[in-house]
C-alpha cells in the first residue's frame, strides 16, 4: 500500500493580520453594496423615464388619431362622426347614468335665491348625496324578519353563536314588527344611532361650519368705509379727487352727516 503523504501544516495568522483581512472584507462588502445600490437607482430611473416617455407617446398617438378622424369626417361632410364614434364606446347603463347626471346638474343650475323653502330643498337634495345607508345591517335585519338562513342576503359569519344563527319564532316576530312598522305598531323611539353615524353627523356639521366661514370671508375694500363708487374706474377717480379736495370738503360732509347743513 502507498504510504500516506505527510500533512502540510497551515500557517497561523497573527491578530493584526486577521484584523487587516477582516477590514479588507468589510471594505469589499461596502463597495459591492454601494455598486449594487447605484445600479438599482440607475435602472429605476431608466424605468421611470421609459414609462413617462411611453405615456407621452401614447397621449400624442391618441391626439393624432383624434385629429385625423376629425379631419376625415370634415372632408366627408360629417362633422358629428367623431362624437358618434365616442358614443359607441358607452354602454346603455353608462349612457343612462350620464343622462341622469346631466339632468340633475341642469336642475341644480339655478343658483338664484327664490325663497327659504326652495333654498332648504336644494340643501336637502345636496345632503342626500352624502348619505351612505348601512345596507349590511338592513339585510341582516331583513333576514331575521323573513326567517331566512344566515348569509342569504349578507355574507355568512361562521363565528356567530348558535342563538344568533338560528332565531326563535319570537325573535323573528319581533324583528318583523320592527322592520315593517305601520300605524298600529306600538314600538317607537327605540332607534339608537351607531358611533359611526354620530361621527358622520358631527363631521358634516363641522364641514358646513368651515364652508360658511370661508364663504363669509372679508371682501376687498371693506376697510375703506362707505362705498362711494359704482365701478373700479369710478373708485380710482374718487380717490384722486379725495386726495386734493378732502381737506376742503371735510367740514361740509360732516355737516351733511349731522344734518346741520343748510
Amino acid at each position: 500500500m502507498p504510504s500516506a503523504e505527510p500533512s502540510v501544516p497551515t500557517p497561523t495568522l497573527t491578530m493584526e493580520e486577521r484584523k487587516a483581512k477582516m477590514d479588507a472584507l468589510r471594505q469589499k462588502r461596502a463597495a459591492s453594496h454601494k455598486a449594487n445600490r447605484a445600479s438599482l437607482v440607475e435602472e429605476s430611473a431608466k424605468a421611470q423615464v421609459s414609462a413617462r416617455d411611453a405615456a407621452r407617446l401614447e397621449k400624442q398617438r391618441k391626439l393624432a388619431e383624434t385629429l385625423r378622424t376629425k379631419a376625415d369626417a370634415e372632408e366627408r361632410g360629417e362633422p358629428d362622426a367623431v362624437e358618434r364614434a365616442k358614443n359607441w364606446e358607452w354602454t346603455i347603463e353608462e349612457n343612462d347614468y350620464w343622462e341622469k347626471k346631466k339632468a340633475r346638474k341642469a336642475r341644480r343650475a339655478d343658483f338664484e335665491f327664490h325663497d327659504d323653502a326652495h333654498a332648504a330643498r336644494r340643501r336637502y337634495k345636496k345632503d342626500l348625496d352624502l348619505i351612505k345607508p348601512d345596507l349590511a345591517a338592513y339585510n341582516r335585519q331583513k333576514e331575521l324578519a323573513m326567517g331566512l338562513a344566515p348569509g342569504s342576503l349578507t355574507a355568512f359569519n361562521p363565528t356567530a353563536s348558535s342563538s344568533q344563527m338560528v332565531p326563535t319564532a319570537a325573535e323573528q316576530r319581533l324583528a318583523a314588527e320592527n322592520l315593517y312598522r305601520d300605524a298600529n305598531t306600538l314600538i317607537y323611539g327605540d332607534s339608537k344611532p351607531t358611533e359611526d353615524a354620530i361621527d358622520r353627523v358631527v363631521g358634516k356639521i363641522n364641514r358646513d361650519i368651515d364652508k360658511k366661514g370661508r364663504f363669509s370671508r372679508k371682501r376687498p375694500n371693506e376697510e375703506e368705509g362707505d362705498i362711494t363708487y359704482i365701478n373700479e374706474h369710478n373708485r380710482v377717480f374718487n380717490k384722486k379727487i379725495a386726495r386734493y379736495y378732502d381737506k376742503y370738503t371735510a367740514e361740509i360732509r360732516a355737516s351733511f352727516e349731522r344734518g346741520t347743513a343748510l
